[in-house]
C-alpha cells in the first residue's frame, strides 16, 4: 500500500510539473549600445498562458546614457505609448503609469544588466498585431519588433 501511495504521488507530481512547464514559456532578448535588439520577432508558442521575458543589455554604457527596456503593446498603440512614455521620465522607466495600452514592460537597465518580467498571455488575441519596443527617449523608432502569438 505504501509503495502504491508513493507511485501515485510521484505520477501526480510529474503530471502537474509537465502541465505547468507546457503552459509557461520563456523568451530571451538582448539589447546593445548600438540601439538594437537581437531579434526583430519574438514568437510565443501556442498553448503558453504565461511568458517570462528576459532582457539582457550586452553593452557597457550606463542606463542614464543608453538605457533599454522592453515594452509590449498592440502595434497600433506603439507610437503613442512611446511618445507619452517620455514624459513619464526615467524614474518610471519611460512608461506612463497605469497605461492600459501597456500589456507588459520591464524596468530600464544599463550595460551588463539583466531584468525579467512574467506576464499572462491568456487575454492576448492571436488575431491582433502586437509589437515590442524600447521606450528610452529616441530608441523606439529603431528598437522595435513584432510579438507573434501561437505560431
Amino acid at each position: 500500500m505504501r509503495t502504491l501511495i508513493k507511485f501515485v504521488t510521484a505520477t501526480v507530481m510529474l503530471t502537474v510539473s509537465a502541465f505547468a512547464s507546457a503552459n509557461t514559456c520563456q523568451l530571451d532578448i538582448d539589447a546593445t549600445d548600438a540601439m538594437q535588439f537581437s531579434q526583430k520577432e519574438l514568437t510565443l508558442p501556442a498553448g503558453c498562458t504565461e511568458v517570462t521575458l528576459n532582457l539582457h543589455h550586452t553593452g557597457t554604457l550606463p542606463k542614464s546614457a543608453m538605457g533599454h527596456n522592453w515594452v509590449l503593446t498592440e502595434t497600433a498603440n506603439m507610437s503613442a505609448v512611446a511618445n507619452e512614455g517620455m514624459a513619464a521620465g526615467a524614474a518610471n522607466s519611460y512608461v506612463k503609469a497605469d497605461d492600459p495600452r501597456v500589456l507588459a514592460h520591464t524596468d530600464i537597465i544599463g550595460g551588463g544588466e539583466s531584468t525579467s518580467i512574467t506576464f499572462s498571455t491568456a487575454d492576448l488575441d492571436p488575431a491582433k498585431q502586437y509589437s515590442f519596443f524600447c521606450s528610452f527617449p529616441g530608441h523606439w523608432a529603431i528598437m522595435q519588433g513584432k510579438f507573434i502569438i501561437g505560431a
